[in-house]
């Protein structure tokens, strides 16, 4: 049920959606290099994509036997954001860096364009990558039930009643792999290991490719927006902002940061959707 707006505002925040996915693909080659499968590497790899659905998705295909440890991983992490994330912007960026100020489009949208929206991303994403299409479908079609205007009962259903009792299902669901001989045992410490690595990276690869779009821009991006290029939302958002206010008690970039962080959401599916079609 989430709202494009912001994103649809400055469709070139779609970019860092993409660059904040580079740990999944560092953390699969680190975890095939350390002995696991491909398919298990894969499936390790995606909790980079900070996102329980996807990671749940991708390992119940490919490694169902890890299937706890690997949700245990990415929900842990998206918590622990708070406490990842800073350090990493930190050590990658300078002080002038993050007092960059940046401005917002803050123009409406008009209504057509927010449903034509996810309609013509499911369909391209079907055309490119049919693996990404449960995923991606899924997260459109909550857009689409909340944009349309007609189906107010069932959007407010949708994020309100149902999301909760999809969560405690999920959870309950998710506890029934977790048993003992599967779950404690010293490869779950690798995983959650790993898993802290591909949120390393994926905070990484969304700042240094802010710091490289900022060598040929005239308007400077503050490079700690990068870092909501994962699908943390709206909780790496609102990391940044805060660090932003803590450099500059003026510097607001709450609504840029909100825009890298939807384009997250889209691209950590599409990786998902990626990972599926490389490997099915």
């Amino acid at each position: 049920m989430i709202d494009f707006t912001p994103l649809l505002k400055n469709p070139f925040m779609l970019l860092f959606g993409a660059a904040a996915q580079l740990g999944i693909f560092v953390t699969i080659v680190l975890a095939a290099g350390l002995g696991f499968e491909i398919k298990e590497a894969a499936s390790i790899g995606i909790i980079g994509a900070a996102d329980g659905p996807t990671s749940i998705y991708v390992a119940n295909r490919f490694a169902p036997n890890l299937l706890g440890a690997i949700s245990v991983a990415a929900y842990s992490y998206m918590a622990l954001v708070p406490i990842i994330q800073p350090p990493v912007i930190r050590l990658l960026t300078t002080k002038k860096e993050r007092l960059i100020r940046m401005d917002y489009h803050s123009g409406d949208v008009p209504q057509i364009v927010k449903i034509i929206f996810p309609i013509a991303v499911t369909i391209i994403a079907g055309i490119f990558v049919p693996a990404a299409l449960a995923l991606i479908g899924f997260l459109m079609f909550g857009n689409l039930i909340r944009e349309s205007g007609v189906l107010e009962g069932l959007s407010k259903t949708a994020q309100n009643e149902l999301g909760n009792l999809v969560t405690i299902l999920l959870g309950l669901t998710i506890a029934s792999k977790m048993q003992g001989e599967l779950f404690l045992v010293p490869q779950t410490l690798l995983i959650l290991a790993l898993g802290l690595v591909a949120f390393i990276f994926d905070t990484a690869g969304g700042v240094l490719f802010a710091k490289l779009l900022n060598v040929f821009k005239k308007e400077k991006i503050n490079p700690m927006i990068g870092a909501c290029g994962i699908s943390a939302f709206p909780m790496s958002a609102r990391v940044i902002h805060q660090m932003g206010l803590k450099e500059d008690p003026f510097n607001f970039l709450l609504m840029p940061a909100v825009s890298v962080n939807v384009g997250g959401q889209i691209g950590s599916v599409i990786a998902g959707g990626l990972i599926l079609a490389l490997l099915a």
